[in-house]
C-alpha cells in the first residue's frame, strides 16, 4: 500500500513545479526570482551530465542578455579558465574554442573539456565580439586551486617581463617546492607527517611582495596593467592556499575540503572587488557541484565541520545570492572508477526510494523548475530531511549508498532546483571507454 505521506507530497511538488518543455519562456518563473540578485549559483549533481552543463548554459546566456551579469567564475583552476578567459575577450593567440580548452589536460579533463562547454565559449566570444567598444566583456574564471605548479609558473612568467629581479626571488621562494617533482600528494604527505619542511612562510612571502609593489607594476605593464595584474596577484593567492591545501589533505577531512571552498569564495570576492573598482557593479554566475554551491548548513556537512561556496556567499551577500540545484532520477553519466582514472560511460541506478529524487520521479514530470524561496505548501512539505545524491568525477553505483548520498533539507540548501528525470552522460573531446557497471566494492569519497 503507497506511503500517504508520500504520496501527498508527490502531490504537492507537482502542483507547484513548472514543467519545462524548451520553450523560450521556460525559465521565466527563474529569472524573477533572480531579480537584480548579484550572484547566481548554479550547481550540479554530476561532474558529468550533458543536461546540468546545457541548461546551465542556457539559463547564464539568459542572465548575460537579460540581466548584465559579465563573468561566468567556474570549479577550475585559475590558470587553465584564464586562457579561456582571454579567448573570450578576443585578446589570445588560440583560434578556436577547443584549442582555448587545451589546458584542461589533468584528471577530471571532461568536466570542461566537453561538447557543451565547447558550445558555450563559441556562444561566449561570438557575444563579446559584437559588444560596442565600450561594453564591458564577459569573462570566464577558474575558482579552484589545484594548479600549485603552474600557477606558480605564471607569477614567474609575469615577473620575468614586469620586473626580472623580483622573478629571481619569486624562483628562490617557490624552488622550497620543487623537491617533490611537481608532485602535490607527495609534498602533502611529507610535510603533513613532518618529514619536510613545510613551504608556508615562502609562499605567504611571496603573495605579500606582489601586493606590496601593486601600484609600480601597474605603471610598467601598459594599458592591460590592472587584468595582468590581477592574473598574476590571483596566481600568487592560489599557490599560497594550495599549499595549505596540501599540506593538511591527509590529516581529517572537513580541514582540506574547508581550505579549498574557503578559496574559491575569497576568489569570488577578489573578482567582485576587482572589476567594482572598474566602476560599475559587477554580477558573477558560478558554475560548481551541487556540494559546493548548495548550502552547507542544511546537510551533512554542518555535522562534520565542513563549510562551502554556497554557505559563504549566502553568509557575506544575504539575498543578493541565488542559489539553484540539478538533481536526476536516472540515466548515464561520465565519471571514473576511482581518482586519476579514465573517463567511463556509466549507468545511474534509479535513485533510492527514501530520496528526493524518488519523490520528483513520482510527480511523472520529466523536467520541472521548483522555487525553494518564498512561502508556499511545497516548500514546507519539502523540509523534511531526506537523502540526495551527489555524483562527482568517481561513481561506483555498488556502493553509492554510502559513498553518494548525503542527508539535505532542499529548501534550506538551494532557493531553487531543476529535475530532469532521465539523463546522459556529457559527450568529452577526447576518448572515452564505454563500461558497463564493474566496479570494485569499495567506498570512496564522490570527488566533488
Amino acid at each position: 500500500m503507497p506511503d500517504a505521506t508520500i504520496t501527498n507530497l508527490v502531490d504537492v511538488v507537482r502542483e507547484f513545479a513548472y514543467p519545462l518543455t524548451g520553450a523560450a519562456q521556460d525559465y521565466d518563473q527563474l529569472m524573477n526570482l533572480i531579480g537584480d540578485a548579484r550572484f547566481v549559483l548554479i550547481g550540479e549533481a554530476s561532474h558529468g551530465t550533458h543536461e546540468f552543463y546545457q541548461q546551465r548554459a542556457e539559463i547564464t546566456k539568459r542572465l548575460i542578455q537579460e540581466k548584465g551579469f559579465t563573468a561566468v567564475a567556474v570549479e577550475a583552476d585559475w590558470p587553465d579558465a584564464y586562457r579561456v578567459n582571454r579567448y573570450v575577450q578576443g585578446v589570445s593567440h588560440d583560434q578556436t574554442p577547443e584549442a582555448a580548452l587545451a589546458g584542461f589536460r589533468q584528471f577530471p579533463a571532461w568536466m570542461w573539456r566537453n561538447i557543451d562547454v565547447l558550445n558555450f565559449v563559441y556562444w561566449l566570444r561570438e557575444y563579446n565580439d559584437k559588444l560596442p567598444r565600450d561594453r564591458m566583456k564577459v569573462g570566464f574564471y577558474g575558482l579552484d586551486l589545484y594548479s600549485m605548479y603552474s600557477s606558480i609558473d605564471a607569477v614567474i612568467e609575469y615577473l620575468d617581463r614586469i620586473d626580472p629581479e623580483a622573478a629571481n626571488r619569486a624562483r628562490q621562494r617557490y624552488s622550497c617546492l620543487e623537491h617533490f617533482g611537481e608532485d602535490t600528494q607527495n609534498y602533502g604527505y611529507a610535510t603533513g607527517l613532518g618529514l619536510a619542511q613545510p613551504c608556508e612562510e615562502e609562499v605567504i612571502n611571496q603573495l605579500r611582495e606582489l601586493q606590496n609593489r601593486t601600484n609600480e607594476y601597474f605603471h610598467k605593464d601598459g594599458c592591460l596593467a590592472a587584468d595582468e595584474y590581477f592574473y598574476a596577484e590571483q596566481n600568487a593567492r592560489l599557490v599560497k592556499n594550495a599549499e595549505m591545501y596540501y599540506r593538511t589533505m591527509f590529516h581529517e577531512r572537513e580541514s582540506s575540503w574547508n581550505i579549498r571552498d574557503r578559496h574559491m569564495a575569497e576568489t569570488l570576492d577578489q573578482l567582485i572587488a576587482h572589476f567594482d573598482q572598474q566602476g560599475q557593479q559587477t554580477k558573477i554566475v558560478v558554475w560548481e557541484h551541487n556540494s559546493h554551491l548548495g548550502d552547507a548548513r542544511a546537510t551533512d556537512m554542518k555535522r562534520m565541520g565542513e563549510l562551502n561556496v554556497g554557505q559563504l556567499v549566502r553568509e557575506r551577500y544575504g539575498n543578493d545570492a541565488v542559489l539553484i540545484g540539478f538533481s536526476t532520477y536516472t540515466g548515464t553519466v561520465i565519471a571514473a572508477s576511482h581518482w586519476g582514472g579514465s573517463a567511463e560511460l556509466k549507468q545511474v541506478r534509479s535513485a533510492l526510494p527514501e530520496s528526493y529524487e524518488a519523490v520528483f520521479h513520482q510527480t511523472g514530470i520529466t523536467q520541472f523548475l521548483l522555487i525553494l524561496r518564498g512561502a508556499h505548501p511545497a516548500i514546507e512539505a519539502l523540509k523534511k530531511n531526506r537523502l540526495q545524491r551527489a555524483i562527482g568525477v568517481i561513481y561506483r553505483p555498488k556502493t553509492e549508498r554510502v559513498s553518494h548520498y548525503f542527508d539535505v533539507c532542499l529548501p534550506d540548501q538551494f532557493d531553487a532546483l531543476i529535475h530532469i528525470d532521465d539523463t546522459k552522460g556529457v559527450q568529452p573531446l577526447d576518448r572515452i571507454k564505454y563500461k558497463e557497471m564493474g566496479e570494485p566494492p569499495e567506498t570512496f569519497p564522490s570527488g566533488v
